[in-house]
Formats: C-alpha cells, structure tokens, sequence
C-alpha cells in the first residue's frame, strides 16, 4: 500500500490536508483494542462512581457529573490514534459494549450512553474535516463529548430537573470531558507514539518525527 493512502500530507504553508478515510485491517484492529481495553477501565469506574459521586451531590447536585469524562476517554483517543472517520464512535461503542456485557448499573442502556457520546466526539473531529489532530481539537472533541453525556443524563436519568441542576450537570460535565477525556487522551496517544507502538499510523510517526 502506498504511503499516500494510509497518511495525511503537509502544504507548504504548514496545513495538513485530510488523509484518505479508508480503514485498513490494523485500524479496526487497534481501534477494537481501544475500544476493549477502555471498556475495561469503564468497569472499574463504574464500580467507583457511586462511592465517589455520593459526597459531590450532597456538596452541590449537578457536581456528579465531574465524574463523566471517566466514560467518555475512548472515542477521543481512538480518534486521535486511528485518525479516520467512525473511529471515535467505534472507540466508544465497542468501551460502551464491553461495559455492558460485564455489567453495570445501568444495563443495556450503557450503549445509547456510548453512542450518543461517542457522536458527541465524532462531530468535532468532523468539524475539522478529520485534518487537525492539536491539542485544542482534542479538547474539543472531550467536551463535546461532555455534551452529550449531560443531554443524555439529563433527559434519561434527570427528567424534570431544575434549570439550575441541568446547568451545573451540564457545565461539570464538559469540563470534565475537555479535560479527561480530551486533554489525557492526548497525551496518552502522544505517550503511546514515543514508544513506538503507534509506527502504523500518522499519529504515531508524526510525534516520533519530532523527538
């Protein structure tokens, strides 16, 4: 395969110019891995949710949802690693599966949760026609993410909250999404393309071609 249709290519002027979406076999594969290894990590958050979240509603309701970005890393990262369009949303859906097929304390209802994020995340990246993978845009990406945890919370799980409830959940929500999900997942693709492990990919020798 040539290089031309597995990278993105630079403009004179500096700009990257969108690499073909086209997934190869290593992008699902990596992508599934994200995806599994993230739902993983899921599990175990949402064992320590409620202990966690319990004394930050009783501090101020709505405060709960500093919690969310610990749900939403998967998209954003398989986004940034994978680079291609659907990769945020499959991220997301297959963490979402896996944590439903553990089990949790929301049941089935955990993969409208991943979808509804995992669109959340896409729609930024696509935003940027899938051609700027920077620090800001991955922020984005988590608070957008952040978004549509709250509007999912809100109308599933809060229906009938106060407008002050919704604002703060809401707020809470996309902080914690533009920092846990966006900021870390950045650096940890960055911390991943150091080591070598992300050669196949864009993300992985563009980090490396700096060092």
């Amino acid at each position: 395969m040539h290089e031309s249709t597995t990278t993105a290519t630079t403009t004179p002027s500096g700009r990257r110019t969108r690499p073909n979406p086209r997934w190869r076999v290593v992008d699902i594969v990596v992508a599934s891995v994200i995806g599994v290894a993230s739902g993983l990590i899921f599990v175990a958050w949402n064992v320590a949710y409620n202990p966690l979240s319990a004394p930050l509603e009783v501090l101020l309701p709505g405060l709960q949802a500093l919690l969310g970005g610990g749900w939403l890393f998967a998209g954003v990262l398989a986004g940034l690693i994978i680079r291609k369009p659907g990769a945020a949303l499959y991220g997301e859906l297959v963490a979402a599966a896996v944590s439903a097929l553990v089990g949790n304390q929301w049941g089935a209802s955990t993969l409208l949760s991943g979808l509804v994020q995992g669109l959340g995340a896409e729609l930024v990246f696509a935003l940027f026609l899938y051609a700027n993978w920077r620090a800001y845009v991955a922020v984005l990406a988590g608070a957008g993410a952040g978004v549509a945890l709250a509007v999912n919370d809100l109308i599933n799980y809060y229906a009938g909250a106060s407008l002050t409830f919704a604002i703060i959940y809401t707020v809470c929500a996309v902080v914690s999404g533009a920092v846990l999900a966006g900021l870390l997942s950045y650096l940890a693709a960055r911390g991943l393309a150091r080591t070598g492990a992300l050669d196949r990919f864009a993300s992985g020798r563009e980090v490396r071609a700096r060092v």
